[in-house]
């Protein structure tokens, strides 16, 4: 019989962050909470039901940590992630593109089925 104590069994791997954040991101979100009219300790990112494809991403102040959110800290800056957005956003990236016309956050999604022609909304 193999006795296996805890001290010998090999360590889990610790599972991927939820989302994961680019540079570009990290410094816009250094700077927006620069500017926050208050306090906050990061930002938060979800989901909601808008749009015509069904979905939108909602990015926002945090200005404390709810119940069940997971945080994912890169470079010193947190995300919280709403516990009712994680199946949706789950491996995705969150990036912040500038450009001359318009500038804002992006996300690549990889549970992404489809975007509507402006690319306001999504469907999983």
């Amino acid at each position: 019989m193999n006795d296996m104590s805890a001290s010998t069994a090999p360590a889990r791997p610790k599972p991927p962050a939820v989302i994961t954040v680019t540079p570009a991101a990290v410094a816009r979100i250094r700077e927006l909470m620069d500017k926050a009219p208050k306090p906050v300790l990061g930002v938060r990112v979800g989901v909601k039901a808008t749009g015509c494809s069904g979905m939108s991403y909602v990015v926002e102040y945090a200005e404390e940590r709810r119940k069940f959110e997971d945080v994912v800290e890169t470079d010193g800056v947190k995300i919280f992630v709403d516990p009712k957005a994680v199946m949706y956003l789950l491996g995705s990236e969150l990036d912040f593109r500038a450009g001359k016309m318009e500038s804002g956050f992006s996300f690549t999604n990889p549970n992404e089925k489809g975007r509507c022609g402006c690319g306001e909304s999504f469907s999983v």
